[in-house]
């Protein structure tokens, strides 16, 4: 038996320089919503929300830090999403995948596509802004 009970996955957090500029991605692409947050003092915080329960915290970059910001600023960018790695991503579904693809397309957002084996299932990898990697699927469509 775990030691915890009722888990459930509350919020992911992204540490970003423009935590405007990757709180509009989110709203546009995906369609998270601003929600209240409390006031940090010494950073800027943005918490975006997925209704019914998933929340995404966007965090103003420490410019102390020393760690590269993310995956394009590190020194082997992996700008090309073919190359995303496997096990580096958040994965969203959606009831209107094709659609989908087509409007980040339209917005000049490189991707790549993919079909899982069971030859249902439709995915495509791409990147935020501060590239992180992110997954749409089509997962639970008939």
């Amino acid at each position: 038996m775990a030691a915890a009970e009722g888990v459930r996955l509350h919020h992911i957090a992204r540490e970003s320089t423009d935590v405007k500029r990757l709180a509009k991605f989110y709203q546009e692409i995906l369609g998270f919503e601003r929600i209240e947050n409390p006031n940090f003092g010494d950073f800027e915080v943005i918490w975006l929300t997925l209704p019914p329960c998933f929340s995404l915290h966007l965090i103003e970059r420490n410019p102390e830090t020393k760690l590269p910001e993310g995956p394009w600023s590190a020194t082997a960018a992996v700008a090309d999403p073919r190359n995303l790695a496997r096990g580096h991503h958040l994965c969203f579904a959606v009831s209107n995948f094709d659609s989908f693809v087509r409007t980040l397309k339209e917005k000049g957002i490189e991707v790549s596509e993919r079909m899982q084996p069971d030859g249902k299932t439709k995915q495509v990898f791409f990147f935020d802004p501060d590239g992180n990697g992110l997954e749409v699927a089509s997962w639970g469509q008939a």
